[in-house]
């Protein structure tokens, strides 16, 4: 089963229409996206709870790492530049962090609130190899700014 974007961004809406807490939020998002797509192995969010540092928030799937530095591994490097992190093979990257052995591929979106900051990051690891694509990272991301970015 493959994501269909339109009607998981419809949905989402949907649910958090009104919806202001962000562990709420994070909640639900994550719920709809794991149970989206079987690509999805783990799926959630990693708190930015002090500088320079992620806590684990709302996921689904096995047990996840509980603390993240911004300095290491993928969902680091998310946090700490900014960027999206699309990788095909999490064993080709430097400082990966293996919270599971069976991820083979990753997808990590930064998170910011309707003032910019950043909150968090979001974080779909696959026990496929490029698992995911570049329209993967864009239709999420602009799902994850409408339900984020969109301001009480």
């Amino acid at each position: 089963m493959q994501v269909n974007y339109d009607t998981l961004a419809a949905t989402i809406a949907s649910l958090t229409q009104g919806e202001t807490d962000p562990i709420a939020l994070m909640a639900t998002t994550v719920c709809e996206v794991h149970h989206a797509d079987d690509r999805f192995d783990w799926t959630g969010f990693y708190r930015v709870t002090e500088p320079d540092l992620l806590k684990i928030g709302p996921y689904q799937g096995g047990h996840g790492c509980l603390v993240i530095p911004f300095s290491r591994g993928v969902c680091g490097a998310a946090a700490r530049t900014g960027q999206v992190q699309l990788v095909p093979d999490v064993t080709a990257f430097d400082d990966h962090i293996a919270c599971a052995a069976s991820t083979l591929s990753e997808l990590v979106l930064p998170i910011r609130n309707h003032a910019g900051e950043l909150i968090a990051v979001f974080d779909i690891d696959s026990d496929r190899p490029d698992a995911f694509t570049q329209t993967d990272a864009d239709r999420l991301a602009d799902i994850l700014d409408q339900v984020f970015a969109k301001g009480a």
